[in-house]
């Protein structure tokens, strides 16, 4: 299920959180990290950096780790369980801070899933040469309470999360700051500047899905029947059809990679019930993860081996999603997809005849001892937000990519915000992959809200000369990217 198919959610209710932003306020000042400790005479910023880190209250060192140019260090930062009520214990998340220079801007990353406890940039950061910190999604391993009080992850926790990282940051990293993040990623980089708008100087989404209405779906099921061409399309449904045609001996296959791998099906019932969510992931997990020249791979459904349609499926796919093994990372995706976010759910009348299940809701791929209950209007609420009150804010969507069939927009009420598209880029689209003309834009908008241009080139970027580029030189190392997840969560 996409694995993971971002089933997103809404978020109206938030907790009873919105009654007003006000409340939401209130309740995050209460938590808010106490300054640092004064430093003694000849030290404060002459202090070596881990030193200063170091000195914020509910800050602890994992490791640091040597990159030329750069310090990075892997952080542990106490947080409250619930930011509402901060006497009722902590727990301790992972960030990751990769430190260029206090001179220089700031961008605040989050994928909205594990931390990578590696050196790595994101666009921006590259974009405005700085520094870069990155958050752990709270309720991803290593980064949740125990036990775990599973009411207390949403997207306005986890907001505040980021809100007390950056007030405890900020005394440091003085100078602008950028929030940034992919897929739910960008999400999270949305939702934090919904409930903390005066944080951050800018915000650059990418491929953020918005699934305002949760049962209006329509929109993915439009996007089937154009993303391509009619020959791709046909190709990949043929293959669908035949798997599940085939449905036996696949599973037969099933079955043995299961026993080879220690596979089990506890949480979605049973290995029938996996393999028809693998098929059926099949064709959005084409267009999140491939390019309309990538068609050629996909086998002659009429003439492929039964062992041809597996190893497809499961390249493109992953018959190991919906395992047990698969599924426990991935547990705090699927909550959030079925309390607030929402998730697709698209019809692919061309398997209707052979479908015993049809598109699992993300309640099938959490543990039942977990309540789950949906909050109808917070992403509503969120999406009226951004339309009325976005300001200096990039959403960057790909032309091709399943999720931004429903896209967030601009509204009226927006202040120099933007939402661009990258023809026939996947869900890895990026600023690098626009037309010219708005890739100079938004980079010269990046580097405006960020400080580092002159206001001439960020008010003109059309007219600007040299045009706009990234000011720090590229790193392959730094600067790579692992599209390819586990999961077609977003």
């Amino acid at each position: 299920m996409r694995k993971t198919l971002g089933r997103l959610l809404p978020l109206t209710v938030l907790i009873g959180t919105f009654g007003s932003a006000g409340l939401t306020a209130q309740a995050a000042t209460a938590a808010e990290p106490a300054a640092a400790a004064p430093t003694t005479a000849g030290q404060g910023a002459t202090a070596d950096i881990k030193d200063r880190i170091l000195a914020i209250p509910g800050m602890s060192l994992i490791e640091e780790k040597p990159y030329p140019g750069y310090r990075f260090f892997v952080l542990n930062y106490e947080q409250p369980i619930d930011h509402r009520q901060p006497s009722k214990g902590t727990f301790k998340q992972r960030i990751t801070l990769l430190h260029k220079d206090e001179s220089r801007p700031t961008v605040f990353y989050t994928s909205g899933y594990n931390v990578n406890t590696n050196p790595r940039r994101a666009e921006p950061t590259t974009i405005v040469d700085g520094n870069q910190v990155s958050m752990e999604y709270r309720f991803f391993n290593p980064s949740r309470p125990d036990p775990a009080d599973w009411s207390k992850l949403d997207i306005w926790q986890a907001a505040s999360d980021q809100h007390r990282i950056f007030t405890a940051l900020k005394k440091i990293y003085t100078k602008n700051w950028l929030a940034t993040g992919a897929s739910k990623g960008g999400m999270t980089a949305t939702y934090f500047e919904r409930f903390y708008p005066r944080d951050m100087d800018g915000v650059v989404a990418y491929v953020a899905p918005n699934d305002v209405v949760n049962k209006e779906d329509s929109a993915y099921d439009r996007f089937f029947t154009k993303v391509g061409t009619k020959e791709c399309r046909d190709k990949l449904a043929a293959v669908q059809r035949e798997a599940l045609i085939r449905r036996e001996p696949l599973e037969a296959k099933y079955k043995e990679a299961a026993a080879a791998n220690g596979w089990t099906f506890n949480t979605v019932g049973s290995l029938d019930k996996s393999f028809e969510a693998v098929v059926l992931d099949y064709t959005w997990a084409f267009w999140q993860y491939s390019l309309l020249s990538d068609c050629g791979t996909i086998p002659d459904a009429k003439t492929a081996t039964d062992q041809q349609i597996w190893d497809s499926v499961d390249t493109i796919s992953g018959f190991s999603a919906y395992a047990d093994q698969g599924l426990e990372t991935f547990t705090p995706y699927y909550y959030q997809a079925g309390t607030q976010l929402g998730s697709p759910d698209i019809k692919q009348p061309w398997l209707k005849d052979l479908s015993r299940y049809g598109y699992q809701p993300p309640r099938s791929f959490v543990p039942r001892d977990i309540p789950m209950a949906f909050q109808p209007g917070a992403m509503a609420d969120v999406d009226n937000w951004v339309r009325n009150n976005a300001h200096q804010m990039l959403f960057v969507y790909g032309q091709n990519d399943p999720w931004g069939a429903e896209p967030f927009h601009i509204g009226y009420g927006a202040t120099d915000s933007y939402v661009m598209i990258a023809p026939g880029a996947n869900h890895g689209a990026n600023v690098s992959k626009l037309q010219d003309g708005e890739k100079a834009l938004a980079t010269a908008r990046i580097q405006q809200w960020a400080g580092v241009a002159p206001a001439a080139s960020a008010s003109d970027a059309a007219k600007a000369a040299p045009q706009p580029a990234p000011l720090a030189a590229p790193d392959p190392e730094l600067d790579r990217t692992d599209l390819r997840h586990d999961s077609l969560r977003p």
